[in-house]
C-alpha cells in the first residue's frame, strides 16, 4: 500500500477462504487515507483504484519480440474498492469501463456509485501460460490500457454541508 498511498491507516483486516483450498484466497481490509481526494475549486477528484498496479512495462521496447512471452502460471486477480463519499458530494463524471479479452489474457474494470460509495472493481486473468511473440503488441497495448485505467479519476462536486 505504501507504493500507492503516502499516508494510510489500516482499521480492519481479515482473510477469507483460508481453509478452503479450492477457493481463491481473499483479503478484506478497511483503511483510512487522509486527503486522498484532490480538491480543485468545488470539484473533488478521486482515483477509484486505490492500491496495486497490474500495468507492466516489460514489452515497451524498440525491438520486435522474437521469443514467446511466458507467464508463471494461470491466475486471476480481482480487486473491489469502495470509497465512502461525503454526503454533500454529487457525481459529475466516472471513468469509462474497460473490457478487453485477448483470448490469452483478459481485463475488465468499472467504476460506479453504489449506495453513497464509489465502487471500483476489476479483474485480470491470465488464461494461457505461453503467448506467441506475434501477440506481444496486443499484450503491450492492453498493459497500456490498464495503466490508463489505473490513473483515471472520478469527478465529484461538493455542495453545501
Amino acid at each position: 500500500m505504501a507504493s500507492s498511498l503516502s499516508t494510510f491507516r489500516i482499521t480492519k483486516a481479515a482473510v477469507g477462504n483460508l481453509d478452503a483450498l479450492e477457493l481463491p484466497f481473499v483479503w478484506h481490509y478497511t483503511l483510512e487515507a487522509q486527503d486522498y481526494a484532490r480538491a480543485t475549486g468545488n470539484l473533488l477528484l478521486v482515483r477509484p483504484r486505490i492500491v496495486g498496479s497490474l500495468a507492466r512495462g516489460f514489452l515497451e521496447t524498440k525491438d520486435a519480440r522474437r521469443q514467446a512471452i511466458e507467464f508463471e502460471g494461470p491466475a486471476r486477480y480481482t480487486d473491489v474498492f469502495d470509497i465512502e463519499l461525503p454526503a454533500n458530494c454529487k457525481l459529475e463524471e466516472l471513468p469509462p469501463p474497460v473490457n478487453a479479452d485477448l483470448g490469452f489474457v483478459s481485463y475488465n474494470s468499472k467504476t460506479e456509485l453504489v449506495g453513497g460509495k464509489l465502487r471500483y472493481s476489476r479483474s485480470f486473468e491470465i488464461k494461457q501460460l505461453s503467448v506467441p511473440a506475434d501477440k506481444a503488441i496486443e499484450l503491450r497495448d492492453l498493459y497500456r490500457r490498464i495503466g490508463d485505467d489505473e490513473r483515471r479519476t472520478a469527478v465529484l462536486s461538493m455542495g453545501p454541508s
